[in-house]
């Protein structure tokens, strides 16, 4: 009987452990860097080992999201899209439909999903919010951004992943009125609407600075960084960064009291110190070297790291200068995430490298090829319990990085 009960409690603790697992967020919600320590230091010869493989999901440019022991991945197949949840070795285990998606330039699913206890929110690439029982696949509510909010859907359809906090949903369905959102996320309805500076969306996912006594949701739009006071959505500031075909699809990142803003076809990355109130921003520095167009950038102990658009190299700036500290173009030009001090890099040609994040010189340590998948290379890698997670169009990779 004490065996039993004993079994019992082991089997109820561990499930317990997997289903509050504390759902990952886009980029790790932490300016690009994951909490993961002890990971390898270089790879074997040929890359890192692969775990499993889950092909077959399907056009998309989305990360997985890991939550309650499962992966949630947002896809496309013919022109519907498709949530599909994959156990933690990669078996499929459940997908169901939420809508049409984006099937024009670069057909896929663009938007990571958003999981918050028993919700999945994603937002499709023609700007329609579904809310659904994230295991059951049961819609709760939508709204279609584009029509209810007086948006306008952007060349290359919606990328923006949604932010939560608490009760509400932001998102940027970019109209005149309503151009920066707050949604109440049990039910859809409205909480707030700003009409910004009247720019259009421009692909962004957006950046909740937490001031301790007021957060604030910085975005960008087609030709300005706009902050917003989270709770009422008033404009408190705006600063304007134009570039050659209005995308910014880079999430700003907030440390030490700046703003870093980068933004790809020769724009460049622009720092913005942040007033104690968060009421107002002046420009600290400019580089435009910087500019990447939608690979992101990386925050380690006062560096940026991350590679360029026009300018093709990876770069290492001092955050509180802008001074470059080094180029390098022995990787092309990709996404870059990173954990225990070390950079991976996800080039747009599939190599996977990794590099440490050294502000003194680029230092590679190992490099390998993704050969599973289909399309662009665009996906940004997920860090989860150890294991390098890369989505390339159809085909999630597992990668032992421990």
């Amino acid at each position: 009987m004490k065996v039993i009960l004993i079994a019992i409690l082991i089997t109820l603790f561990s499930t317990t452990g997997a289903l509050s697992q504390k759902p990952t967020a886009w980029r790790g919600g932490t300016n690009g860097n994951y909490p993961d320590k002890g990971l390898l230091k270089a790879w074997p010869q040929n890359g890192p080992d692969i775990l499993w493989v889950a092909e077959g999901l399907g056009d998309g440019h989305s990360s997985p999201v890991f939550a309650n022991g499962k992966i949630f991945v947002s896809t496309m197949i013919d022109t519907t899209g498709f949530i599909i949840i994959l156990d933690l070795k990669g078996k499929e285990l459940k997908r169901y439909p939420y809508g049409t998606e984006f099937f024009e330039s670069y057909p896929g699913a663009r938007s990571t999903p958003v999981i918050v206890g028993d919700w999945l929110y994603i937002y499709s690439g023609l700007g329609t919010i579904y809310a659904f029982d994230a295991e059951k696949g049961t819609l709760r509510w939508q709204r279609n951004m584009t029509k209810e909010a007086d948006g306008e859907n952007i060349k290359w359809g919606v990328t923006e992943t949604l932010v939560v906090d608490g009760d509400k949903i932001y998102c940027t369905p970019g109209g005149k009125k309503f151009n920066i959102v707050a949604l109440n996320r049990l039910d859809g309805t409205f909480v707030w609407n700003s009409p910004g500076v009247g720019d259009l969306s421009a692909y962004c996912t957006p950046q909740l600075i937490d001031l301790g006594n007021k957060k604030i949701l910085v975005t960008m739009m087609a030709n300005h960084i706009v902050g917003v006071d989270a709770s009422t959505g008033k404009t408190l500031w705006s600063h304007e960064q134009p570039n050659q075909w209005s995308v910014h699809a880079n999430t700003p990142i907030y440390a030490n009291e700046m703003i870093f803003c980068t933004s790809g076809y020769g724009q460049g990355t622009v720092a913005l110190s942040l007033s104690p109130d968060g009421n107002s921003v002046s420009k600290a520095w400019f580089n435009p070297k910087f500019d990447s167009r939608m690979g992101g950038a990386v925050y380690i102990d006062g560096y940026l790291y991350s590679s360029g658009d026009k300018n093709r190299e990876w770069r290492c700036l001092d955050a509180k200068t802008g001074a470059e500290k080094w180029a390098s173009v022995e990787i092309g030009k990709g996404d870059i995430i990173s954990a225990d001090g070390l950079l991976f890099l996800y080039s747009e040609k599939g190599e996977l490298a990794l590099a440490e994040a050294n502000p003194n010189a680029f230092k590679l340590l190992s490099q390998a090829k993704v050969e599973k998948g289909s399309a662009q290379h665009w996906a940004h890698p997920v860090i989860n319990d150890g294991t390098l997670y890369v989505r390339h169009g159809n085909a999630l990779i597992a990668y032992k990085i421990k």
